[in-house]
């Protein structure tokens, strides 16, 4: 059986321009072209479908999954590690959104009895916040994915550690100014974005063009897109608007 390709955007969610770019990429060629153009997908293509879209989920870039695609041996088998990378995912998701949850809550109670929060075990509030593994977060990056992999690799546990909870510090701060109504532009908004920028030098000089496509990937990118809402809803394009401003502003 052969579905016309707006059944398939239709069942996928995926739009019929992007499964068109897909086949112009020679990622995912439909099964034939009839006569009058229109594309159709047999369950071949559907099954691939789904992987690329389960590889999209896991924050794989088009490059990435066109490797992976083409790489791979046995599909039950890819799909099994696919597997278990979502449910690895999950959980860190799941016990990140649990940090959150019970910090919020300490937090409102010592709004309401006026006293200052009381951090009995400083280690809870990190609870799934550990660093990403690189190869995965940057598949779209991949200079700066190997030159992470070298700094890091010089550092101590203790030290990526402290680095880590830098980085989730600045997050949660973006999140608290994002609260307050502070605009993207704004001068204590744009001085946390600062940090990052330093931050981000340290490992490896970006381009104004490389910066631009980070904070897209703020958004574009699922596995960074997911941490960033799991600490609050609108985080993601809060942080991309103030990585943009700050380009315009400050490196343009």
């Amino acid at each position: 059986m052969a579905w016309p390709i707006a059944e398939v955007a239709r069942m996928s969610g995926v739009t019929a321009r992007t499964l068109r770019h897909y086949d112009e990429i020679g990622l995912l060629p439909p099964a034939r072209i009839g006569s009058n153009g229109h594309r159709y997908y047999e369950e071949r293509q559907l099954l691939q479908l789904q992987q690329i879209l389960v590889l999209r989920a896991l924050g794989v870039g088009l490059t990435g999954i066109a490797r992976i695609l083409h790489d791979q041996v046995d599909q039950v088998d890819a799909l099994r590690g696919h597997h278990r990378q979502l449910v690895s995912e999950r959980d860190r998701l799941d016990a990140l959104a649990a940090t959150v949850s019970r910090t919020i809550a300490d937090l409102e109670r010592s709004r309401e009895d006026g006293t200052p929060m009381t951090i009995n075990r400083p280690e809870n509030l990190f609870e799934g916040m550990q660093p990403a593994d690189i190869d995965a977060s940057l598949r779209d990056f991949p200079e700066h994915a190997e030159a992470a992999r070298r700094v890091t690799a010089a550092m101590s546990p203790e030290e990526v550690e402290a680095g880590q909870r830098e980085r989730t510090a600045r997050m949660v701060r973006l999140a608290e100014l994002l609260a307050a109504g502070h605009p993207a532009d704004a001068e204590p908004v744009q001085s946390t974005i600062d940090e990052e920028y330093r931050q981000l030098g340290t490992i490896r000089p970006v381009t104004v063009e490389e910066y631009l496509a980070i904070a897209r990937s703020c958004t574009e990118n699922e596995q960074w897109g997911a941490a960033y809402e799991a600490i609050a809803p609108g985080l993601a394009a809060y942080q991309r608007a103030a990585m943009e401003a700050y380009a315009a502003a400050r490196l343009s």
